[in-house]
């Protein structure tokens, strides 16, 4: 089964609330470094954590991570952004596109530049964070974006597990983060999403499902799409 023990780390967006979790998380469970990256990465208390910049959207800043961490045997793809609107018919070109680099681009870009480190290492792991947005459409080009990398993920874990890399793809709601503060309904804490993630991994599972409201959804993509936006029913004439 994969492990986090003795493992090399690297985290997207290790600033953030879940990414914090995902550098303390893999050290709890035996991770003997981890990259904590970002654009403009923060000092660390801990010497086992080493503070990398990283543009996951910029290709030269992809290329001086792979060659400043080439020891890394775990990638976690968490870095994200969401645009200023969830409409795709209100948002501007510009904000769909970035968002696609971010989401989308960044992350397989990123994996690609990785694979022949994590091919070179016995127990190599991706994990690639997605969203329920990925099977429900709320959120615009977010959704849209989080669907883009799903497929992908998919395609990246198809290719690398005959290298020997397992490859875990990620789907929660909404979680109790700075990003999320102007959501209503149920959050998840971002230590317990972490945990979850990290014993699927260890498990040896490829999907996380992580909260009812996710698992719900996934069901509902074998019926009829008006099953899953009921709304719908009520726009026909």
């Amino acid at each position: 089964m994969p492990s986090l023990d003795g493992a090399v780390v690297l985290v997207t967006g290790a600033n953030g609330g879940i990414g914090t979790h995902f550098v303390h998380d893999a050290l709890a469970r035996g991770a003997a470094k981890v990259y904590a990256t970002a654009r403009s990465p923060r000092a660390w208390d801990d010497e086992r954590i080493v503070p990398l910049t990283l543009d996951v959207t910029d290709r030269a800043s992809i290329d001086a991570a792979v060659a400043a961490a080439a020891d890394v045997t775990v990638l976690v793809n968490n870095a994200g952004a969401t645009p200023p609107s969830a409409s795709l018919l209100d948002v501007t070109e510009a904000d769909i596109r970035a968002n696609m680099e971010t989401n989308f681009f960044g992350p397989v870009l990123l994996a690609r530049a990785f694979a022949p480190v994590l091919a070179a290492k016995q127990g190599s792991i991706l994990i690639d964070v997605h969203s329920v947005a990925s099977w429900y459409a709320f959120g615009g080009a977010y959704s849209a974006s989080k669907a883009a990398l799903w497929s992908a993920t998919n395609s990246l874990r198809i290719e690398l597990a005959p290298m020997g890399v397992h490859v875990t793809g990620v789907h929660m709601g909404y979680v109790d983060t700075d990003t999320a503060a102007h959501a209503e309904g149920p959050k998840m804490l971002p230590t317990q999403l972490v945990t979850t993630v990290y014993d699927a991994v260890e498990a040896g599972e490829y999907e996380v499902l992580a909260d009812e409201l996710t698992q719900g959804v996934k069901a509902a993509l074998s019926g009829p799409v008006e099953a899953l936006y009921p709304d719908l029913r009520g726009t026909n004439a």
